[in-house]
């Protein structure tokens, strides 16, 4: 279905133009996360740049459309701005006039301050910076799967510095793989999170998140891996359990291949197929075998697995103490996983004397889905308007009640000003009024990236995460 840009919003937005102050001429708005608790790694705004806005997005056919549209759906013939899109479409040629300026995607920074803002520049289409709110703010998804996706890697770094020898960064790249395509709501929404995902890991099964990479940001190579794997239709397909997972064995003879074993008895696979008749295949074998558990509780079945592995297979104590098994078998979980599972298996291996390097973690919907906008609290708000050449500050500051019944300033308080994201000399970051402070040596972060429907300043998968875990 081809979008049209004049319908990309919330319905009460259609009306606004006719709502804001008479002799209005600029709005400007910012985008943040109001919380400050997490630090927020920001991503996906060049997507929806270039999907939606970029280039010649309305005709003249497609605003007689919308306004057809409205009319019918508000049921009133005054809730589009038939003049202000015709106007657009014509004498500006399709292209919104509009300047967004932007942190640069993958970096990552404090709660609490500006990551993007939008202004318009042309006088007459004051009303088009907010109308725009309800596809930019749609940003929250990618920026919050790559912040959850960073968290988890800073967790998978700590506990392989803590119990691995071997490099943490060159376990934690392949650590966590995403599982999460089907488990999302579409199509689109798999592109984004996998992709936001992938700045931060090399593993995926979402192919999906691969394309999005190299179709809007460029990707010049290969950015995501899998491997062959199993799933419980390949398995039970057979007579004999074992002869599926010796099929296994002989269909990929080297590298690594993960197969689920859970399909009838976990336990029985592991001491008596895999660790008994399937032992010597599996040891003399170029390459590694990945066994996979799929039910039970996660905390307690991965670390029942490991010992089972362990029984079997053995391996060596590593200098920092922990049993590492042979380099011919690992395991992975893939069910039940978020990134307060993953802590929580990590912490009870640690306990149990057991390196974080044994296992990885396949996750889907804790991943990808298991968000909303106010998992970080995104916020889209109105800073600065311009009304008759004077220029005045604007803010939302609402009192509420809270659960005790007392009446308080409300944390959904926004910000005033013609706003910009500073780093101060200590390598701190603050939301500035540019218009009250110019004096101290500060370094700007909001460039502008989009102008008048041209991408001005673009970002490379390879530039994001060189800013990321690859710098």
């Amino acid at each position: 279905m081809k979008n049209n840009i004049a319908l990309l919003t919330d319905s009460y937005k259609l009306s606004h133009y006719k709502q804001y102050p008479k002799g209005t001429t600029k709005v400007f708005s910012y985008f943040e996360s109001r919380q400050t608790d997490i630090p927020i790694t920001f991503f996906g705004l060049q997507y929806f740049i270039k999907e939606y806005l970029e280039g010649v997005v309305i005709t003249p056919e497609e605003v007689e459309e919308a306004r057809d549209f409205v009319n019918a759906h508000m049921g009133r013939d005054d809730s589009f701005n038939y003049d202000g899109w015709m106007t657009i479409a014509t004498e500006l040629g399709g292209k919104l006039p509009l300047e967004i300026k932007s942190v640069g995607e993958g970096q990552t920074i404090p709660g609490r301050n500006v990551m993007f803002t939008v202004e318009n520049t042309d006088d007459r289409f004051f009303w088009l910076t907010n109308y725009m709110e309800t596809i930019l703010c749609q940003v929250w998804y990618p920026t919050t799967v790559a912040t959850n996706s960073r968290l988890i890697r800073e967790t998978l770094l700590e506990f392989n510095k803590e119990t691995s020898d071997s490099d943490p960064n060159e376990i934690a790249n392949f650590q966590c793989h995403d599982f999460g395509f089907r488990g999302v709501s579409s199509v689109e929404t798999a592109g984004l999170g996998a992709s936001a995902h992938l700045i931060w890991f090399l593993g995926t099964d979402t192919l999906q998140g691969i394309q999005l990479a190299k179709q809007y940001y460029n990707a010049k190579d290969m950015v995501g891996f899998s491997i062959p794997a199993s799933e419980h239709s390949t398995m039970t397909a057979w007579n004999l359990e074992e002869d599926a997972m010796e099929n296994m064995l002989d269909q990929y003879p080297t590298g690594l291949v993960a197969c689920v074993s859970d399909s009838y008895d976990i336990m029985n696979a592991i001491n008596n197929i895999w660790g008994d008749k399937l032992k010597d295949k599996i040891l003399n074998r170029d390459g590694r075998l990945v066994v996979r558990p799929d039910s039970g509780d996660p905390v307690v079945t991965t670390l029942k697995v490991v010992e089972a592995l362990w029984d079997k297979f053995g391996g060596e104590i590593n200098e920092k103490g922990y049993k590492v098994l042979h380099p011919n078998i690992r395991m992975i979980q893939g069910d039940g996983v978020d990134r307060e599972k993953i802590r929580e298996i990590l912490q009870n291996f640690k306990r149990n004397g057991f390196s974080s390097e044994n296992i990885a973690f396949g996750s889907g919907g804790g991943l990808l889905q298991k968000f909303n906008r106010d998992s970080f609290k995104f916020a889209f708000k109105c800073s600065l308007i311009e009304i008759n050449g004077e220029t005045r500050d604007v803010r939302k500051s609402p009192m509420e009640f809270n659960k005790d019944g007392d009446y308080v300033k409300s944390s959904k308080y926004s910000k005033s000003g013609r706003l910009q994201l500073v780093e101060n000399t200590d390598g701190s970051f603050t939301t500035i009024d540019t218009n009250e402070d110019k004096t101290k040596p500060r370094f700007y972060h909001l460039k502008t990236v989009f102008k008048n429907g041209e991408l001005v300043s673009e970002d490379t998968f390879e530039g994001i995460r060189r800013t990321t875990m690859f710098s």
